[in-house]
């Protein structure tokens, strides 16, 4: 688990020329690593190799051992990005000209570009507010920081609780109209940041059409209000959730959403925002928010979800007329179809938490994936 954390160094004007000229160095330095790269390697460079082929020369221009360690795997991870990319289609099709420009020439750092640190040439001391931290004139260390006391506060060492037994589980499923739909019937619903979401597209297309320079600032910055107003709707129902499971002495079971976007079709009007919405995020964040306040947090197998009766068992798209509507073919069970989904999500939770933590059986290893497969319910097919 990562928790991400905003902090404001404050140096001294000797400490700032140090970090100002480390900045410059390591920049430079990712420059030279990527040319290097991109030469011997194209888009494909990977750690080891690009290692082996660079290390020494990162250290005569006098980077300490991490830090040319770090040049290296931060070169790596922008290839990696870019390969990504070029996969999933973001730079347009083969042959085409933003594709073409991404792979004919390699990656660049700006002069003043971020560069990550480790627990290695980085090191906090919470009580005194200060840190410890390499640069290319040797170890800097009392160097003061400062940033908002609910930051601060998470920064610092705090004991995370021991998981507890959950006496059942919370089942959430996502989607577009209900963000977040509990095995409860509680409903996060969606509507308004649609809405908003619609506008900024609006508004986005019309600073597009323009192409000028300051509507292009205006777009970076719309971009970044628009993710901060998601961020922050996460965040309020990661905490309801969690809230929820732990005062119930619950668990929380989400559907494993990998590859959502590959086996869902949605009309053409929903595209942009079924493939824009950051689910992963809202899973990111009530995973930490469970981590943190002791809550058993899995996700489950999503297949068949929305089409079971979690009464009789029947599967069958019948089940599912309609987006928002569940009614059984069978059994005649009915109710919003998030709900129902949400409540097979807490039933498969159930079965996978027991065989998870299930003492080992002494039967042979093919005789137990067959109980298995007899006991859960995430292996129905329908």
């Amino acid at each position: 688990m990562k928790v991400v954390v905003q902090v404001k160094l404050l140096p001294t004007a000797e400490q700032a020329v140090a970090l100002t000229a480390t900045l410059d160095a390591v920049n430079r330095a990712a420059n030279y690593d990527s040319a290097v790269a991109y030469d011997r390697f194209a888009v494909k460079a990977r750690q080891v190799p690009l290692h082996r082929v660079v290390y020494r020369d990162l250290r005569d221009r006098g980077l300490g051992s991490q830090g040319a360690v770090r040049v290296i795997q931060r070169v790596v991870d922008a290839y990696a990005t870019l390969r990504g990319l070029i996969k999933a289609g973001r730079l347009g099709v083969e042959g085409s000209r933003g594709r073409v420009l991404a792979e004919s020439e390699p990656i660049v750092f700006r002069p003043d570009g971020a560069h990550p640190f480790d627990d290695r040439n980085l090191s906090w001391q919470y009580d005194a507010r200060t840190v410890s931290i390499w640069t290319v004139h040797g170890r800097m260390r009392n160097l003061a920081y400062t940033g908002h006391p609910g930051q601060l506060k998470s920064l610092a060492d705090i004991p995370i609780p021991q998981r507890y037994e959950p006496r059942d589980w919370v089942g959430v499923d996502r989607g577009i109209a209900n963000l977040a739909t509990t095995s409860d019937g509680v409903n996060h619903q969606g509507r308004g940041l649609e809405r908003y979401r619609l506008r900024m597209a609006r508004v986005r297309a019309e600073l597009q059409a323009k192409g000028t320079k300051s509507a292009k600032r205006k777009l970076k910055r719309r971009a970044g209000r628009e993710a901060r107003h998601a961020t922050h709707i996460n965040h309020t129902i990661a905490k309801s959730v969690v809230a929820d499971a732990e005062r119930t002495g619950r668990g929380i079971a989400l559907e494993d959403l990998q590859g959502i976007r590959d086996r869902t079709r949605v009309p053409r009007h929903q595209r942009a925002t079924h493939s824009s919405w950051p689910f992963h995020q809202l899973e990111r964040h009530i995973a930490y928010k469970a981590e943190r306040a002791g809550v058993p947090f899995l996700t489950v197998d999503a297949h068949y979800t929305s089409q079971r009766c979690p009464r009789c068992g029947h599967v069958s798209r019948r089940n599912r007329r309609t987006r928002d509507h569940f009614c059984c073919v069978v059994c005649g069970l009915a109710g919003p179809a998030d709900h129902i989904a949400a409540v097979n999500v807490a039933r498969r939770a159930r079965t996978a938490w027991v065989l998870a933590n299930a003492p080992h059986l002494a039967v042979s290893p093919s005789s137990r994936q067959g109980l298995s497969r007899a006991a859960s319910p995430v292996f129905e097919a329908g």
